[in-house]
């Protein structure tokens, strides 16, 4: 890879457009070497685990070099297109897309403060080396500053002072497997890696983690500066006509880590009710006839939101959330309604932000954008944040309910079964009604049985008889 040392190139960085996002990948350059761009100019998409985003640069100047090609995973804080910002011209010689055989060192920028790269996106904290590619030479680590002093004594040199300004490196280990450390309080710099190219594996976590038997006399020893890769495993192989194997990234890697994590972090528990809604189903059909819906989607999904609302409006405290770390419950004010969507990516969770204050028109038209924006792949990663409480919709695929997991961070999902035309006692006879059954996960932690019972309760009464969202909103 071509090293910019002159001062009129600027390396435009990978920037966190998500909340702690660690990496992205590269799905398309729109630009290649010799292009002139602008401020603002789109020059490539990138998806991390939330959402697909296109990333624009945020100065003038002509391409000089694309350090990466397209679907190569990339750490946030890593520079990922060098621009030429004199003017330089297009005839210039170009430099070739890189290919990630040898690794590259991320020069540091002078001083300590964080490096503005986008505006309304942030920076990583601390600075991110790119993550070695398979294949490639693993870099050397520096020894942390205690084995350097434990180092110089051994040589005979007497004690020595171990400087608190030198820099230790970053342990390399996957997002997972962080959160692994952090549960366990385990010292990620004080695990020894074992996987390819100095990656810590859950295994070498949990190695830290078990208690050591005491050695008889233990004797001093360096700590390496590198442990060695352990000997690459039996390439596995598999029949491809009868087998598909599809690497797990992106929003479907992320969702897997958040349902574990929340399924065994919040207990779960779950509550059913079969509700007659045929009257919100006449109430539908009335409302596509509106005029003041003209143009706006109207369906059975508008009048169960509205329920829900009005649910938590009634009983306020389903609406929080647990603070581990404070010992808190955090209730909030607002609702960020989130609804569960299946795209081609994934299962995502977009939100409408204050969701509460809305009328039903406002409300069908922010579902009806919701949906249209998650279909076409475009959900940003901001609409995926900060949601309170969530719908999934499971009826569509004409499964009566369902158990769902919650959305991280938030206290209660309603999952709504399909609708069918089933027998049911109304006024004293067995009739052919429209039929769901609804179902309410919670967070036990904060939200008792009778909360859940009330929230759940209330979306069923006002579902069998809607003139409630009068009374009740």
């Amino acid at each position: 890879m071509t090293t910019m040392t002159e001062a009129s190139v600027r390396e435009f960085k990978m920037p966190d457009v998500g909340e702690g996002l660690t990496e992205a990948e590269i799905l398309k350059w729109y630009v290649q070497p010799g292009d002139t761009v602008t401020d603002g100019q789109v020059v490539c998409e990138v998806e991390t685990a939330k959402a697909a985003v296109e990333l624009p640069i945020p100065y003038d100047g002509v391409v000089r070099e694309l350090h990466f090609p397209e679907g190569t995973t990339v750490d946030v804080g890593t520079a990922i297109i060098a621009v030429d910002v004199t003017g330089g011209t297009a005839a210039a010689a170009p430099a070739p897309v890189a290919q990630p055989e040898a690794p590259k060192e991320e020069p540091k920028a002078a001083g300590s403060g964080r490096q503005p790269v986008l505006v309304g996106y942030g920076v990583a904290a601390s600075s991110t080396k790119r993550r070695p590619r398979k294949g490639a030479e693993a870099p050397r680590q520096e020894a942390p500053a205690a084995a350097q002093a434990l180092q110089s004594e051994l040589n005979g040199h007497g004690p020595a002072v171990v400087d608190p300004a030198v820099e230790r490196p970053r342990p390399l280990a996957k997002p997972p497997v962080r959160k692994l450390a952090k549960d366990l309080g385990v010292d990620l710099a004080t695990v020894t890696p074992t996987g390819p190219d100095g990656i810590i594996t859950r295994e070498d976590v949990h190695a830290a983690a078990a208690p050591q038997a005491p050695a008889a006399a233990p004797e001093p020893q360096v700590v390496p500066a590198a442990a060695p890769a352990a000997a690459p495993a039996p390439v596995a192989t598999y029949d491809t006509a009868r087998e598909t194997r599809v690497p797990v990234k992106g929003v479907r890697k992320a969702t897997a880590a958040a349902m574990v994590g929340s399924a065994f972090t919040a207990p779960h528990v779950t509550e059913f009710v079969t509700v007659d809604v045929t009257r919100t189903m006449k109430l539908v059909e009335e409302l596509k006839e509106d005029k003041e819906f003209a143009g706006l989607r109207v369906n059975p999904l508008l009048l169960i939101s509205k329920a829900l609302l009005v649910a938590i409006k009634r009983n306020p405290d389903i609406n929080a959330s647990w603070d581990e770390a404070n010992q808190e419950i955090v209730q909030k004010h607002y609702v960020n309604l989130g609804i569960a969507a299946a795209t081609p990516r994934g299962l995502i969770v977009p939100n409408i932000k204050d969701a509460h204050t809305k009328t039903l028109p406002q409300l069908a038209q922010a579902l009806g954008e919701l949906v249209s924006t998650a279909r076409d792949g475009k959900t940003g990663p901001a609409a995926m944040q900060g949601g309170t409480v969530t719908i999934t919709n499971v009826g569509v695929f004409g499964v009566d309910t369902g158990t769902p997991i919650l959305n991280p961070g938030e206290s209660a999902i309603l999952a709504v079964g399909a609708i069918k035309l089933q027998p049911w006692v109304h006024k004293g006879k067995v009739k052919p009604r429209q039929v769901t059954t609804l179902a309410l996960s919670f967070d036990h932690r904060l939200v008792d049985g009778e909360l859940g019972s009330k929230v759940l309760a209330d979306v069923a009464a006002i579902l069998e008889q809607p003139k409630r969202l009068i009374t009740w909103a």
